[in-house]
């Protein structure tokens, strides 16, 4: 194991005081930080803690010895998961991310919403409670509470809501609502929203306190407002329409930099390719629950290949937990201080401190007293 030294990524929605307080750091920060880069990703790369060598410049030193053959055979040379600490006080984005097939093809053709080759699926699990939105409501249900509302302007939404095919129902909202954004129809929304009850109207007026006449502001009504309670995690897959709003929590993500924005950002909104690769399908429940696979030992089960994700809680006095999978690993300690052994060079973690494991190692086991989260690939 090899202790990371990782950098923080300052972005105004971030905290002034949730990472900087697991990391014992004094807090509030003079500036907000946002998440905590824990990888090789090119533009934030960890550093190894001895050597202050980024672990990208490693890595193409000896990709076999640290990735292993088959993770260079499957990736090519790179890391191909990215872990995150997260930390929002302010809502993200509206965005969604392309599938691996959409990605290659709209990168190679030089595409300026794509900045590399690779998709982008993640997952956050949250330490906090945790406020998100994630994929499409009901759209039947969302043409009523709009229709509540009166306003004039709405009515080619609901029109389009109210459709019988939900797939269709839910494009042609999301394409009417982005294709010509109109700030006085986000006025007029969040005002007659102003002292009613429900989700999808208190959403509407907390958004549009931050991001005043975005179109976002009313395609965030069509999505699940999910909140997380620790443990818990929202899985997003290619084509997924989602944002964080509040809270701390560990992300992984496949290392890749394509997003698509369709809102709640002063940054560009390609809405022709989002409307591409989006998935207009209602996801009923949006929150994912961990598979505990031993005492003190849970997963998140995804469908993808780039990265498995496990948590390992210890208590004074129990016995080391083995952490399954093989290949690149980073082990991310998040309370309490643990001992990380990988059958070479063990390392000490305390609370926002990581280390990596190259592909050449064994089977990792974690002791002591604290809440432990392995990265690695299948």
């Amino acid at each position: 194991m090899e202790l990371l030294d990782s950098p923080i990524r300052r972005y105004a929605w971030g905290s002034q005081t949730a990472i900087a307080t697991l990391q014992g750091r004094p807090a509030p920060t003079a500036e907000p930080e946002a998440e905590l880069w824990m990888g090789a990703h090119p533009a934030s790369p960890s550093r190894l803690a001895v050597s202050g060598m980024p672990l990208t410049d490693a890595i193409a030193a000896d990709p076999a010895g640290l990735l292993g053959a088959s993770g260079v055979e499957r990736f090519g040379p790179r890391l191909p998961f990215l872990l995150k600490i997260l930390a929002a006080a302010q809502p993200l984005s509206l965005q969604a991310h392309p599938t691996l097939a959409q990605a290659r093809e709209a990168h190679a053709a030089g595409h300026p919403s794509y900045v590399d080759a690779w998709h982008k699926p993640e997952m956050l699990v949250a330490l906090t409670d945790f406020d998100a939105l994630c994929g499409f409501r009901d759209p039947a249900v969302t043409a009523g509470e709009l229709a509540a509302l009166g306003v004039d302007g709405l009515e080619q939404t609901v029109g389009a809501l109210r459709q019988d095919d939900p797939a269709a129902a839910l494009h042609d909202a999301v394409r009417g609502l982005l294709g010509k954004p109109d700030p006085r129809l986000v006025d007029e929304v969040v005002a007659a929203c102003a002292g009613r009850q429900g989700p999808a109207y208190e959403l509407a007026g907390e958004l549009a306190a931050q991001y005043p006449g975005d179109a976002g502001v009313i395609v965030a009504m069509l999505l699940n407002r999910v909140r997380l309670h620790p443990g818990e995690a929202v899985w997003m897959p290619a084509g997924n329409l989602h944002a964080y709003l509040r809270g701390v929590g560990v992300e992984i993500m496949a290392a890749s930099d394509n997003v698509l924005r369709g809102g709640l950002t002063p940054k560009h909104v390609d809405v022709d390719e989002l409307l591409r690769v989006l998935r207009f399908e209602v996801l009923d429940d949006p929150v994912t629950r961990a598979t505990r696979l031993a005492p003190g030992l849970v997963t998140w089960p995804v469908p993808v290949g780039d990265f498995t994700l496990h948590r390992a809680v210890l208590d004074a006095g129990t016995p080391a937990v083995r952490l399954p999978g093989g290949g690149p690993r980073i082990v991310l300690c998040v309370r309490g201080g643990v001992r990380v052994d990988d059958g070479v060079l063990p390392v000490t973690l305390e609370a926002g401190q990581a280390a990596f494991a190259p592909a050449t190692r064994g089977e990792i086991a974690v002791s002591g007293e604290g809440d432990v989260f392995q990265a690695a690939t299948p």
